[in-house]
Formats: structure tokens, sequence, C-alpha cells
């Protein structure tokens, strides 16, 4: 499937969804946009590059928040089952 970004035509193999494709391709676009107008830059790779830094950025923080939420919510599930555990070892 082709798929545009930034003013350039890509040939993407897609195995899956292509609407999926086509919107994680207007995501990369528009953040290259972005930041192109913020930099006033023109070199596209350059553009590029900060974009890459940018997603990652978003990545690693939602990474980061996941892995923080995570934990306590481990703790309390694991707290129920051995509450209900108890409760079905009562019970018999």
């Amino acid at each position: 499937m082709k798929v545009d970004i930034y003013d350039q035509s890509y040939n993407v193999n897609s195995g899956g969804d292509e609407e999926y494709v086509k919107e994680l391709a207007a995501y990369v676009d528009g953040k290259m946009r972005e930041i192109a107008e913020a930099t006033r830059m023109v070199d596209s790779l350059k553009v590029a590059v900060l974009a890459a830094l940018n997603i990652t950025d978003e990545l690693l923080t939602l990474r980061r928040r996941q892995h923080e939420l995570e934990g306590p919510l481990r703790q309390r599930v694991e707290k129920c089952v051995a509450m209900v555990e108890r409760a079905l070892e009562q019970s018999n």
C-alpha cells in the first residue's frame, strides 16, 4: 500500500489493517509538520529525526506511567485474590 508522509510517498507492505497503517503515517506526518513549523527547519532528514525523538519520548513516557500503575494495581489484585481464596477456604 502507499502512504504519504511529509510530501513523500512510501510503499509499505502491511500484512495487517491498512487503516491502521494510514493512521500511523498520518501521525508521523503530523509530527513532522509540527516540528518543521516550530523549528522553521526545511531539511526533511533532520525533521524526521526530531519527530522520531518526539514520538519516542511520548512512547517512553507512556511506558513509564504504565509501569508506575501496574505495580500498585498488581498488588491490589493479588490481595483481592488472596482474600477470595481465604473466603473460599473458610466456606469449605
